[in-house]
């Protein structure tokens, strides 16, 4: 994720989930070990800057899977409802029905991935891919190789 991305990302879920924004701060100042009040009183470009270098550490890594989810419920759900509806998954508002859905057939997911990157140029897009891929119930081998591939 670019910087300017991580700024819009940090801005909207600041407003549409001021609590995770909060826990996102707190953990980013724990990585960087920095006061979280250091952060809070850093202007907002500069708060969310240091939130994406610190949660892209791969210590942080459940932190930032879990923030990015929220993200996608709260700020971005229709993205994550067309999604989710691409795939056939059962979900109520992008909340998935199953624990752990089993990965689509190979044709099925690169179709599917395909036409979804395909919409739009919206960086959204390649960003909830990865999120997804990242979630501990997703245990989705062909999907993680374009993620990665696209990265």
């Amino acid at each position: 994720m670019g910087p300017e991305q991580a700024v819009d990302l940090f801005r909207e879920l600041s407003k549409a989930a001021p609590g995770v924004a909060a826990q996102a701060v707190a953990a980013a100042a724990v990585a960087m070990k920095a006061r979280p009040v250091y952060l809070k009183r850093q202007p907002v470009d500069k708060r969310a800057l240091s939130v994406r270098r610190a949660l892209s550490r791969v210590a942080c890594e459940p932190i930032a899977a879990e923030v990015l989810a929220v993200y996608f419920l709260e700020c971005r759900n229709e993205l994550l409802v067309e999604w989710l509806d691409s795939l056939g998954l059962e979900h109520e508002k992008g909340v998935l029905s199953a624990d752990a859905p089993p990965e689509p057939g190979n044709a099925e997911l690169t179709k599917a991935v395909d036409a979804f990157l395909a919409r739009d140029d919206d960086p959204g897009r390649r960003l909830l891919l990865a999120a997804f891929a990242a979630q501990q119930s997703i245990d989705w081998p062909g999907l993680d190789a374009r993620v990665e591939a696209s990265a």
